[in-house]
Order: structure tokens, then sequence, then C-alpha cells
């Protein structure tokens, strides 16, 4: 078994110049792809489930989906709820298998959300589980503007609720489906020095170029890059080639099948370039 924490994956990346990878899962076919991907590259994954996931399929069934996949795995595996709206949620993921939880906080006042994160993390740390939080709020590309985290709050942030990991916003975006997102190295600077020893994390990795997060990989504590877009658009790209390459067909199983390798090869992509 090769189940994982969240910390237990980000914490040799402070030191040994790489990041892991939080592939985003929509079904069974992707999350089949991102294992395969790891295995092949010899690298620890982060399967998570966003909100999208979660609007389509069950927590019950994702959780024993991901332990399903880790328990069979030749590498680390981390089980992942990502953008976890409120304690329950996260109490949910954890009774469902999972070894990590996201609290997004990051629309709230400091206060409340140093409240909120502090209360999940006791909850999760008594569970042996890892929490990631967010301070600052990262964007959507076309769509709600980023604020930028702020290093004056990072250090009061991880002293008064002991986080595993935090996602910061420092330039990049969700949902980018061309990289060009321009990281601001002097706020990343400020917050590193705020924190020493945080793994940080960076959603919207889509929009980061590969040659930046191997840059950031190996010389900043950003530990995990949230990797979503490109991976979808790979799956996308493959289906339509599936489909038409034989439009008598209608087994979706067979279809659906012929998605795995082209993700695979797309997931082995972004994790090769976090090392």
């Amino acid at each position: 078994m090769t189940l994982v924490t969240l910390k237990q994956v980000l914490t040799p990346c402070l030191h040994d110049g790489t990041a892991v990878a939080g592939l985003v899962v929509l079904g069974w076919e992707d999350a089949q792809a991102y294992v395969q991907a790891a295995e092949a590259a010899g690298r620890p994954v982060i399967l998570q489930a966003g909100p999208g996931c979660r609007a389509h399929t069950p927590l019950e069934v994702l959780g024993a989906m991901f332990r399903h996949l880790a328990e069979a795995a030749s590498v680390p595996v981390v089980t992942h709820l990502d953008h976890g709206e409120n304690l329950a949620v996260c109490q949910r993921a954890i009774d469902c298998g999972f070894s990590s939880v996201m609290y997004d906080g990051s629309a709230l006042p400091l206060a409340d959300n140093i409240a909120r994160t502090a209360e999940i993390v006791e909850m999760a740390h008594r569970q042996g589980v890892s929490v990631e939080a967010e301070l600052g709020y990262v964007g959507y590309h076309q769509g709600a503007e980023s604020v930028g985290t702020d290093p004056a709050e990072v250090a009061q942030f991880w002293r008064e609720t002991d986080v595993d990991a935090l996602a910061v916003s420092i330039g990049n975006s969700h949902l980018m489906t061309q990289p060009g997102a321009a990281v601001d190295a002097m706020r990343l600077a400020a917050i590193q020095a705020a924190a020493p020893g945080l793994p940080l994390v960076l959603h919207g990795g889509s929009g980061l170029e590969p040659a930046l997060r191997r840059e950031l990989a190996r010389n900043t504590s950003v530990c995990k890059f949230n990797i979503g877009t490109e991976l979808r658009m790979a799956f996308g790209v493959a289906l339509r080639e599936a489909v038409l390459r034989d439009t008598t067909r209608f087994d979706r199983n067979q279809i659906l099948s012929e998605t795995i390798s082209p993700v695979a090869r797309a997931a082995r992509h972004a994790i090769d370039s976090l090392h």
C-alpha cells in the first residue's frame, strides 16, 4: 500500500529541488493515467478531487477509487480533496479515506480564514490527515481577479493554523489554456522569508511554462503544482480522436479506454517538469 499524506511527499521537496504534481481528476480514466505516469517517472503523485469532480461523482466513490489506485501503485499516492468548502466537507472526505484535504478560506477576512483553517487542521491532524490552505486569492483566467498573497500575513497564518502546505497567489491563475503567467518573484521571496520551511503550493500550474515550473521547484519552497487544464485538454483531444476513429462504435468503455495512454503521456510531461 502506498497511500501517503501530503506532508509526507512535500517535506522532502524542501531540500531535494523537486516538487510534486497535484493532478486534477475528473474520472476513472484520467485517474488511471495519472498513476501510470507517476509510476513511469518514479515520482509520487497527488490525485485531486475538486468541486467539479465532486459535483459529478460522490465523495464516497472517489475515495474508494483513489484508495484502490493508491494501494496498487508502486509509487507514493496522496488522495487529496481540493478546494474543500468547510469543515463538514473536509471531515466527510476524511471519512471517505482521503489522506489530505485543502480547505479554501481565501475569500474570507484574514481572522476568519485563520480561525476556520485552524479548526480544520486540528480535526484533520487528530486523524492523521494533512491540510493545505490558501492565503490571498488565486483567480480564474477571464474570470475572478486574483488577490496577491500578503507576505506580512503569512507568518501569522502559519503560526496560528499549523497548516502543512499553503497555496499562494503570486501571478498564477486557474484555467489558463496556454502558459504565460508571470510569477512575482519578489512577492514569492518575501513569502518564503516569512515562513521558512513551509511548503508552498501554486494552483493554476497549466499557466506556467514547464521551464518555469522546473526552476521554481529547484530553487524555491514551491513544493506542489496543481495541474488540470492542460490534462483536460489532452483528454478532450484523445476522446474526439477515439470517437471519430470509428463512428460506428458505441461501446463507451472501448472509446474511453483509448484516452488513457494519451493522457498518461501528458501527465508524464507535467510530472517531469517538476524535477
